[in-house]
């Protein structure tokens, strides 16, 4: 439904709440402190509602603002996303927005790896759901086991992966810089 639609549908839900509630236009108009020919505007559709004409209005009938405008149903807020495989790594995405923060559920199978660190813009979240999750940021290597989290800061070179004992299954949060294309960067050697 267009934004035309919806508020072309404002003025004769005003009109039936007004009237539903037994009030006129000129009790409404001294209630609300708005003239009754604006009102009656409003109603019929010839004058465009605003914020500054509805709040007073609902408030007036004691109404939520949406019930005035008649505020679409909001979806099923379930994410249905089909699971990605990169790299032997399974992702499912949990956020259904592009651009903005984004957040995956990874399972990572049990193999052993050598660590590649990158890096890129951004920020990174990771919360290890079961398992244990390596990770390698900047000089330091670390074991993340169920129940802990890391964050820090993705332009420091970094990996994580399976410890080799077992499969993990970890959350990842990070921003529209973590979507873009990571350059390889090795950390410094001691």
């Amino acid at each position: 439904m267009s934004t035309d639609d919806v508020l072309a549908e404002v003025g004769p839900r005003l009109r039936r709440i007004r009237r539903d509630r037994q009030v006129t236009l000129a009790a409404l108009s001294e209630a609300t402190g708005i003239s009754v020919s604006t009102l009656s505007r409003l109603e019929s559709g010839l004058r465009r509602p605003s914020l500054e004409l509805l709040l007073p209005i609902a408030q007036a009938h004691q109404v939520p603002l949406d019930e005035l405008v008649g505020a679409p149903p909001v979806g099923d807020p379930r994410v249905r996303a089909e699971p990605i495989v990169r790299g032997g790594r399974t992702h499912w995405p949990l956020t259904r927005q592009p651009g903005g923060l984004q957040a995956f559920k990874v399972l990572e199978p049990q193999r052993k790896q050598d660590p590649d660190p990158r890096t890129h813009e951004g920020y990174e979240w990771l919360y290890v759901l079961s398992g244990r999750l390596r990770l390698v940021l900047g000089e330091h290597d670390v074991v993340l086991s169920a129940g802990e989290a890391a964050e820090f800061d993705t332009r420091v070179p970094h990996w994580f992966g399976s410890t080799g004992e077992g499969p993990v299954e970890f959350l990842s949060l990070f921003g529209p810089q973590g979507e873009r294309m990571h350059v390889r960067a090795r950390p410094r050697r001691k």
